[in-house]
């Protein structure tokens, strides 16, 4: 394989794409024996291998430049022939489920693809092309928009994600004044954010009916493949957070603002855990991947081989820069088996989380490289949640790497903001589901709604001090609502799962790890449910699960020293 920088990106021939494809299908479809078929089936999981590859690697350049105009046109020629690439796997995959050797196909790849390919199936047709490429040009729009903050703080300009390092200052006036500033971004762009969203609501509303649904909440969980759970169980597993979680959160929420010594704690207090602030990694962003192939050298070979690979082929691109995309994601290179971290380190603990928690994505991708059908790569998405942040917790007692003395205060900063990022999570999903089953909904009923929400999960924000959040704004920061629809919840399933790691990593990590692995080699060979029985780990949505974490969790808490911080 090239390093990543000798990746190019080429030109979409998307005539060409149609020519190669269909015949490849029709290869597919006039197959006489099963060996046929199965061949012509395997030249079409490469073919699409190569093909996403070279549209993952333009959508990378674009994320990394934003301002460039050749990454800019690339991205607009991606989002204008992807429907249609869509549309070719469609036509494929109407050929797959009728196959004339469906049984015997069934037998090498397993029923749970011909599943998966029937409810594909149910989320596309031609007609929605058009949407599908007004959605696209819309997603570009919000992370151009997004990405353009050019913010004076101190003689320093900030894009959001360098901005958001000041905003956990143990100085108050510090996170205040850079809290202000962001704020004010949203709040000079609210009309701008709001009007996209809008059309994004509109447009997936008009997609779900032109397909026969109601709204699009149906299709929304069809697009992200869940087979086995659905919008009424996910509302069931919001009302045992809400009485089963929020009160422990609530009474950690109380304890921060105690130790901080802020009476009226106002949104950004609690951005730090500590008076003395939050803890920072002792090193540089070279020092931390230096500390990192140290960390993961010593904790597996798997993981010692895979962190030299991921560096030698320059598969990490960590700083924050002007121009480049907010936020962090790590991404898959299927024709070269070889996955891609994308962050933008700001000196903050985050720096040490991307290191940790898009490794754990990176891992699994890794370990899953040889599995031929790409569908079975990697599962559904809050499955795919469970390998970064367990990540996270495995990799707990190689902290005084990063952090040095304050490797105990860490694990207590990192532990508790997982506890405390479910009822956020929760309230992004109930959110998601009131504004697609109201999609006609004005900018400004939706955030009254949003503001509504989060009383109820997050009681202890005040927004005195940000009149744009207090009216309800905070999600338009949440870059998911914008590109992936219901997708959030997935954070707060895993995180569920990844603390029953976390406890058991703390009796036996050597057990831990091998069952740990032996996870991420399922890879997506099965739903989210069949995945947790395969994988002998408790069902976030069975009543009761919530409540059994919350003690060892708290225990854990309380036996650390936080009075030496």
């Amino acid at each position: 394989m090239k390093r990543f920088s000798q990746l190019k990106f080429k030109k979409i021939d998307l005539e060409k794409i149609k020519s190669e494809f269909s015949g490849l299908v029709d290869e597919f479809k006039n197959s006489k024996t099963f060996e046929e078929q199965d061949k012509a089936l395997t030249k079409i999981f490469k073919y699409s291998d190569n093909l996403q590859t070279n549209m993952t690697i333009g959508e990378i350049r674009y994320t990394l430049d934003t301002r460039s105009k050749v990454n800019q046109k690339n991205q607009e020629i991606i989002d204008e022939v992807s429907p249609h690439i869509s549309a070719l796997f469609n036509s494929f995959e109407k050929e797959l489920v009728k196959a004339k050797f469906i049984d015997d196909l069934k037998k090498k790849w397993g029923s749970y693809l011909f599943e998966m390919t029937k409810q594909s199936l149910e989320c596309f047709d031609e007609k929605i092309i058009p949407e599908l490429q007004e959605i696209n040009r819309l997603s570009s729009e919000y992370t151009k928009l997004i990405s353009s903050a050019q913010i004076d703080f101190h003689g320093e300009i900030c894009n959001l994600s360098q901005l958001s390092k000041y905003t956990q200052s143990a100085d108050r006036q510090e996170r205040k004044e850079a809290s202000k500033l962001f704020s004010n971004f949203f709040s000079v762009n609210n009309d701008k954010i709001g009007d996209i969203y809008d059309k994004m609501v509109k447009t997936r509303t008009k997609m779900a009916q032109k397909l026969g649904y109601k709204n699009f909440v149906e299709l929304g969980y069809k697009n992200l493949g869940r087979m086995d759970y659905d919008s009424k169980m996910v509302e069931e597993y919001r009302n045992q957070i809400y009485r089963d979680l929020v009160p422990f959160t609530n009474k950690l929420f109380k304890e921060n603002a105690n130790r901080i010594g802020v009476k009226n704690p106002q949104y950004y207090d609690f951005n730090i855990s500590f008076v003395s602030g939050n803890p920072k990694p002792v090193g540089d962003k070279e020092f931390m991947v230096n500390q990192a192939q140290k960390m993961y050298h010593e904790l597996s070979h798997e993981t010692d081989v895979f962190f030299k690979f991921m560096r030698d082929y320059e598969l990490l691109d960590l700083e924050a820069k002007s121009g480049k995309v907010g936020g962090g994601y790590m991404t898959y290179l299927a024709k070269y088996k070889a996955p891609f971290i994308f962050s933008n380190f700001n000196g903050t603990s985050g720096d040490v989380d991307v290191l940790t928690h898009e490794f754990g994505h990176a891992f699994q991708s890794y370990m899953s490289r040889n599995i031929k059908c790409p569908s079975y790569r990697s599962p559904t998405l809050e499955a795919c949640e469970i390998h970064s942040m367990s990540m996270e917790f495995i990799t707990y007692p190689w902290m005084s790497l990063f952090f040095g003395k304050n490797e105990e205060k860490y694990r207590y900063c990192h532990l508790e903001d997982a506890i405390k990022f479910i009822p956020y999570g929760v309230t992004i999903d109930e959110f998601q589901h009131w504004v697609y089953e109201n999609p006609e909904a004005t900018h400004l009923e939706r955030c009254e709604k949003f503001r509504e929400i989060e009383k109820k999960y997050l009681p202890h924000r005040n927004y005195d001090e940000a009149p744009i959040f207090e009216q309800g704004g905070w999600w338009m920061k949440q870059s998911h609502v914008f590109s992936s629809p219901f997708y959030y919840i997935d954070y707060t399933l895993a995180q569920v799962v990844a603390f029953q790691f976390f406890i058991e990593d703390q009796k036996n990590h050597n057990k831990t790890w091998k069952k740990y692995v032996k996870l991420c080699k399922f890879g997506g060979r099965y739903p989210f449910i069949e995945l947790l029985k395969q994988a002998k780990l408790n069902n976030p949505f069975n009543d009761g699960t919530i409540k059994k974490i919350t003690k060892p969790l708290s225990k854990y808490l309380k036996s650390i020293d936080t009075s030496e911080f």
